[in-house]
C-alpha cells in the first residue's frame, strides 16, 4: 500500500504521518510506502516501518501533480490548504491553493488512471447563516466566506471525479480542531485553541469573542481518527453524496472555560484576557454552531462527547505538566 500526504507539514497532515508510521498499516493492509508533500519540507518520521519520502512542492503549481501520484498511490489524503483568514485576507492565493490546487491533483489522478481513495478534508465553513438550531444533512451549503467557498468547491469536485469514476473519494467536513498544538496560526478559528493552549502552558490567552459564541468541535486525535476510518470504508456505504459532516460536540466559549477550570484549576483560567474585535466577530457570526453527525456516526466515525475530553487529550498528546 502506498500513501500520499498533501499538506504533511501542517498539524492535522503530520500527526497522520505519525500515528500511520506507529501503526504500519491502514485499511487493513500494510504500507509499502508514505509520500509526505508541502510547500516546506515536512518534519521528519524518525522510525517508520515502511520508506518515507518528504517532497517540498507548490501544489497550486500545474504539472507538480502528476509527478505526486505517477508511483500510483492507492491512498491519498489531500490536507493542503490555505487557512481561513489567510484565504479571506489573500482572495488569489486561497484560490490558486484551495481551489487549483486541489484541481491540479484531481486533474492529476484522472490522468493517472489508477482509481484510488481520496481523502479530501473540507471544512464546516461550506454552511453558511441563517442556521437552524442543529444543521442536517439536508441543509444547503451556502457558505459566507472565500475559505468556506473554495472548501465547498473542492467537495463538489470530489463528488463530480468520483462519479464518473476518475476515483473514489470521501470528504471530510472537519469540526473545529481544538486543541491544536503550537504556535497560533492565520485561521481565524485560531483563538479557540489560543484560550485552552496558552494557559494550559502559563501564557496569558486573548479571547476576542463574547462567552455566549458556540461552535462545532473535535480534537487532533478524533480528526486522525477519521481519516483512518475514511480510508477503510466501502465507498458503496456513502453512496452518491461523498462528503461527510464529521461527529464533534457543541460548546459555548463559557463551557470551554469552565472545563479547563475543572482540567486545569482557576489559575490557568485567569489568563484568558477579554478584547473584543469586531472582525473576528463578525467572521464568526457566520459558522455553524451544532450538526446532526448521526450519518457520519453510522458509517462508523467517532469523536469526543464533552470538552474534558477534548482538554485531557491535549494535556496527554503534548506532555503538558500542570
Amino acid at each position: 500500500m502506498k500513501v500520499l500526504v498533501t499538506g504533511a507539514a501542517g498539524m492535522l497532515g503530520r500527526k497522520f504521518c505519525q500515528e500511520l508510521a506507529a501503526r504500519g498499516e491502514i485499511a487493513g493492509r500494510k504500507v509499502e510506502s508514505l509520500t509526505m508533500v508541502d510547500i516546506v519540507a515536512s518534519p521528519p518520521i524518525l522510525e517508520s516501518p515502511f520508506a518515507v519520502r518528504s517532497v517540498a512542492c507548490d501544489l497550486g503549481a500545474p504539472g507538480v501533480g502528476e509527478q505526486l501520484v505517477a508511483d500510483h498511490p492507492e491512498i491519498i489524503l489531500h490536507t493542503a490548504a490555505v487557512v481561513s483568514g489567510e484565504a479571506e485576507a489573500d482572495f488569489d492565493k486561497g484560490y490558486r491553493i484551495n481551489v487549483d490546487g486541489t484541481r491540479y491533483l484531481f486533474e492529476a489522478i484522472r490522468e493517472a488512471n489508477h482509481r484510488p481513495r481520496v481523502i479530501f478534508t473540507s471544512s464546516i465553513a461550506v454552511f453558511g447563516a441563517p442556521f437552524p438550531e442543529i444543521i442536517g444533512d439536508e441543509f444547503f451549503s451556502t457558505p459566507l466566506t472565500s475559505y468556506g467557498t473554495q472548501k465547498a468547491i473542492g467537495e463538489l469536485l470530489l463528488a463530480d471525479f468520483t462519479r464518473k469514476g476518475f476515483f473514489d473519494g470521501i470528504g471530510i467536513r472537519l469540526p473545529t480542531i481544538c486543541v491544536r498544538p503550537g504556535k497560533p496560526n492565520r485561521a481565524a478559528s485560531s483563538f479557540f485553541s489560543g484560550i485552552i493552549r496558552e494557559p494550559l502552558n502559563g501564557q496569558e490567552a486573548i479571547l476576542p469573542v463574547p462567552d455566549t459564541v458556540r461552535h462545532w468541535f473535535a480534537s487532533p486525535r478524533s480528526a486522525v481518527r477519521f481519516f483512518f476510518r475514511a480510508a477503510e470504508i466501502d465507498g458503496a456505504r456513502v453512496g452518491d453524496r461523498r462528503n461527510l459532516s464529521m461527529p464533534g460536540l457543541s460548546a459555548t466559549i463559557g463551557e470551554m472555560i469552565q472545563s479547563l477550570e475543572r482540567c486545569a484549576g482557576l489559575e490557568r483560567v485567569k489568563l484568558i484576557r477579554r478584547e473584543p474585535d469586531p472582525t473576528i466577530m463578525r467572521i464568526v457570526d457566520g459558522w455553524a454552531r451544532n450538526l446532526d453527525a448521526s450519518r457520519a456516526r453510522a458509517l462508523g466515525f467517532e469523536a469526543e462527547t464533552n470538552f474534558d475530553e477534548i482538554i485531557r487529550a491535549h494535556i496527554e498528546d503534548e506532555g503538558i505538566k500542570l
